[in-house]
């Protein structure tokens, strides 16, 4: 069964958000609080280059199934901990197509627009974080897997227990890509 793990958020500019009770998603904002809600992009290197351009990473979405397996490989990762606002669990977040929409609890509705390209603020968490969150597939093509960004479609309230229906889009589907 797909559900919310946990929810996070941080009103300043860290790798880290903080775990709480619930979030509030703002429909083509992100999450209420957090310093990168807004329809323009807010994070600091997108501002730098273009503070007009709409914002396709309003939330970010982490499956706790990564981190079982980081921290079982030595990594100190607990939710918020790589910046995810919405850590899922049961829910292959990276196999699924650009377009997918997750409704989070009752109201909230998502849709993921494309991949987080790590960066090498995880190692400040621990030296090779940012290294354990990237592999190559069989083919020699780099393979991101720090997590999924997403927009607000319809905005509600989301809490940890909530259930995450899948929505697919039409076919044929693309591949998510770096946003």
């Amino acid at each position: 069964m797909a559900v919310v793990e946990s929810v996070q958020r941080n009103a300043v500019h860290a790798l880290g958000k903080q775990p709480c009770e619930m979030i509030r998603l703002l429909t083509g904002i992100g999450v209420e609080g957090d310093v990168h809600a807004s329809a323009t992009v807010q994070h600091r290197s997108r501002v730098a280059k273009d503070p007009s351009v709409p914002n396709l990473r309003q939330v970010h979405l982490i499956a706790v199934e990564l981190h079982d397996e980081l921290r079982a490989r030595g990594f100190p990762v607990a939710p918020g901990a790589m910046g995810e606002n919405v850590t899922t669990r049961g829910v292959d977040l990276l196999g699924l197509p650009a377009g997918t929409r997750l409704r989070l609890g009752r109201d909230a509705l998502v849709e993921l627009t494309g991949l987080r390209n790590p960066c090498t603020q995880l190692d400040g968490l621990k030296l090779g974080l940012m290294a354990a969150v990237l592999e190559r597939d069989d083919t020699g093509a780099l393979r991101r897997r720090a997590g999924v960004m997403s927009v607000v479609i319809a905005g509600g309230d989301v809490r940890a227990g909530d259930a995450i229906e899948i929505v697919l889009p039409a076919e044929p589907h693309r591949a998510l890509d770096v946003v």
